[in-house]
């Protein structure tokens, strides 16, 4: 993010009482600055979603592994819906979508 001068001015030249309100823009600015960093960060692979293929095929209960991998990989399933090579193999199946509800992940609507 690239601020003029005139930004960091007229963000001097607050009253007091505007302080709490500056605080909180910036406070803002940097918990979605942050978020943006981790979503760009996540490198999508559906090797990744390996640790599900037993709770998925075999109906067990998803590890830890398989709910922490399912949650770095949620910006990556629409495009792995999206992908002609992988769209045969993707299926929101009942299982499928309970080892989601079981992870606390909501599944995403592309």
């Amino acid at each position: 993010f690239l601020f003029s001068q005139n930004f960091f001015l007229k963000f001097s030249n607050m009253k007091k009482g505007s302080s709490i309100s500056a605080i909180l823009l910036v406070t803002t600015l940097v918990i979605l600055l942050g978020e943006l960093l981790v979503v760009e960060s996540v490198i999508c692979d559906i090797a990744e979603l390996q640790p599900c293929t037993d709770a998925i095929i075999k109906s067990q209960p998803p590890s830890p592994a398989c709910c922490t991998k399912l949650i770095e990989q949620l910006p990556c399933i629409c495009g792995y819906i999206e992908d002609p090579k992988l769209k045969p193999y993707i299926k929101f199946t009942p299982q499928a979508k309970k080892v989601f509800e079981t992870c606390g992940v909501h599944l995403p609507k592309c």
